[in-house]
């Protein structure tokens, strides 16, 4: 295995978005497209670029095709990249030079992410830096078969300052339908996963499980300071957790349950609390320090 660089990336009638994300990778000693039987021009584009090509059976997250892919490309080092992000010139710059020796004990780069979602590069609500391990030696992480799980890593790791420079750039929703046509593939395996990992559905999960991710992500992570986009995410966010629990519950055939009066003051109390606390909150400080004397002044008084 010589020492070079092999960007891999996992793809699915990609044509609209994969010349401009290879385009980035030129540089690279070797592209390998892991292409899932793709019904479009994505594979005719990738030869262009001299890519090697190996195929995968179609799966309902990339997760499930990452180790394959991996165990095709020939680098000692290896670039996670997919087919809708891009590659700044300066975060190439710095990946060559981790690889000629700079830095001999690291065996994995954490690299920020730069979400351009509705046209916008949101950086509020756990947007930005998104930090992902993305570049490593071969043999040093692996996915599980699981969605959006971080991988397992042996060695150590290095983290990349959150810079726009360094960042990768991911041109991620560009329309609503985009992100709901998504959200239907990704909620099923989530809904799934839950009901394997024996989680017992309750109805006020309905209620407080969209609340919760709404209230954390646009108050305690200030998705309110992205505008519009900053809400229209964060709610968006919100009904996909909605969505999640309600295929639970049709995992166990919509099974009846009595909801009874008291019982859903209480939730709404519960959750009324939830709501006017986090409205107090949305008006601190953006010091660390100055915020979390103020979030307890908010709590306790």
């Amino acid at each position: 295995m010589s020492r070079k660089i092999s960007v891999v990336i996992n793809t699915f009638d990609s044509e609209g978005v994969i010349e401009r994300a290879l385009e980035s990778v030129r540089w690279a000693d070797e592209i390998l497209i892991c292409d899932m039987h793709s019904r479009d021009k994505t594979v005719e584009i990738a030869k262009k670029f001299k890519a090697k090509v190996v195929y995968h059976e179609q799966v309902s997250f990339v997760e499930l095709a990452r180790n394959f892919a991996i165990s095709k490309a020939s680098g000692e080092w290896i670039l996670i990249l997919d087919p809708d992000e891009e590659v700044p010139s300066g975060l190439a710059e710095r990946l060559q030079e981790i690889v000629v020796g700079e830095e001999p004990d690291v065996t994995c780069v954490v690299i920020p992410r730069k979400n351009i979602i509705f046209g916008k590069w949101v950086k509020a609500a756990n947007w930005w830096p998104d930090y992902n391990i993305r570049f490593f030696k071969k043999g040093k992480v692996t996915w599980e078969n699981k969605i959006h799980r971080p991988p397992q890593v042996t060695g150590e790791k290095m983290t990349l300052p959150a810079t726009e420079q360094l960042g990768i750039k991911h041109y991620h929703y560009s329309s609503i339908s985009q992100f709901i046509r998504r959200m239907d593939r990704y909620t099923d395996v989530q809904a799934k996963e839950l009901k394997e990992s024996g989680y017992q559905f309750k109805w006020s999960d309905l209620v407080f499980k969209p609340l919760s991710e709404f209230l954390g992500r646009y108050f305690a992570n200030r998705g309110f300071e992205d505008g519009l986009h900053g809400l229209a995410l964060c709610l968006l966010q919100a009904v996909s957790f909605l969505v999640v629990y309600l295929k639970l519950w049709e995992t166990e055939k919509f099974a009846e349950e009595d909801i009874r009066w008291p019982d859903i003051q209480e939730v709404s109390r519960k959750a009324g609390k939830e709501i006017v606390y986090w409205f107090k909150y949305a008006n601190l400080s953006p010091n660390p320090l100055k915020r979390l004397a103020q979030r307890a002044r908010n709590k306790f008084f």
